[in-house]
């Protein structure tokens, strides 16, 4: 799979990741369960795909996900040694707590867990509603974080806030090397050019997107009546979304492919990272790099992406 440099770091990503929130979760309407061998199997299936990058956290399964991360490095240690696993610190299933002593704890934790002892990436998590300038103090998150990156325990620091316009002024300290991106790109959605993207290139910040599928719209179609987690799309944005289908459709293209490639044309973007439940959709999202998708198609599709807001599409 193709590599590429992640930002100001000396990280070269696959293009395609593995995003292990919902890793093992039995049903599409049901992601908070986690079956920990199915879990565990489906990353080894996406690293043996090529996505050899697994970004997972604390809150992910109510701890499950770092578990079955680790269980899966533990196994297969020809894959872990190939691997790169970053996590993320604030946000555990106890709370948020974004103090220098919580963020210690967070990293230990992580480490047994992961089997790990140093990071090349650890993520300040979802600090919605937490004032910034805590978050970023010596005593704070931040301070924690870099007292690591002295001894050694962590290479690079990064963000990911699963609200874009709480990830816009962290990553506009210049303090990050590398964001993980939610909610913020995709084939409907273009909240990152206004403020991030700038930002990003201005500080050389690595991106990592995620959630490109839209909870699984741009995966399975308008037309599948599948259940969209914490979505409520309108049904204005689902006829958008047909005409995407029918698009891609006419030239021979599957709209997941679509979705990924359309993420990955931007220029600052260092890789994608989907979200899969199974061994089969996390080899399904990999091989999507495969994929060539002729300019012609995308002269055609372009024109017709716009904007869905939050009221409309979440």
């Amino acid at each position: 799979m193709e590599t590429r440099k992640l930002g100001r770091t000396d990280l070269h990503v696959p293009v395609i990741g593995l995003g292990a929130m919902f890793i093992g979760a039995p049903a599409s309407d049901a992601p908070s369960e986690m079956d920990e061998d199915l879990a565990a199997a489906t990353v080894i299936a996406a690293i043996e795909a090529g996505s050899t990058f697994v970004d997972t956290a604390p809150i992910y399964g109510n701890l499950g996900s770092e578990r079955a991360v680790g269980r899966a490095l533990r196994e297969r240690p020809d894959l872990a040694q190939k691997t790169t696993v970053v996590t993320k610190v604030g946000a555990t299933p106890d709370g948020k707590d974004y103090s220098y002593d919580a963020i210690m704890r967070h990293v230990e934790g992580s480490q047994e867990r992961l089997g790990m002892e140093t990071f090349d990436l650890l993520s300040i998590h979802d600090a919605m509603d937490h004032p910034i300038e805590q978050v970023l103090a010596k005593d704070g998150a931040l301070g924690a974080l870099r007292k690591l990156q002295d001894e050694g325990i962590v290479r690079y620091i990064g963000t990911a806030m699963n609200d874009p316009y709480t990830n816009e002024p962290y990553i506009e300290t210049g303090e990050f090397d590398v964001t993980v991106v939610p909610n913020a790109w995709s084939l409907l959605n273009r909240v990152a050019e206004n403020r991030i993207f700038p930002a990003a290139k201005k500080h050389g910040v690595g991106l990592l997107m995620a959630q490109p599928f839209e909870r699984g719209l741009l995966a399975k179609g308008a037309k599948s009546g599948a259940y969209f987690h914490r979505r409520n799309f309108s049904a204005d944005c689902l006829a958008h979304v047909v005409e995407i289908e029918s698009l891609c459709d006419r030239h021979g293209y599957p709209l997941p492919g679509v979705a990924l490639h359309y993420i990955l044309r931007h220029p600052l973007v260092g890789a994608v990272i989907p979200g899969a439940r199974t061994p089969d959709e996390a080899t399904q999202n990999a091989k999507t790099s495969e994929i060539e998708i002729s300019e012609a198609f995308w002269d055609e599709l372009l024109p017709m992406l716009r904007h869905w807001d939050a009221g409309e599409h979440r």
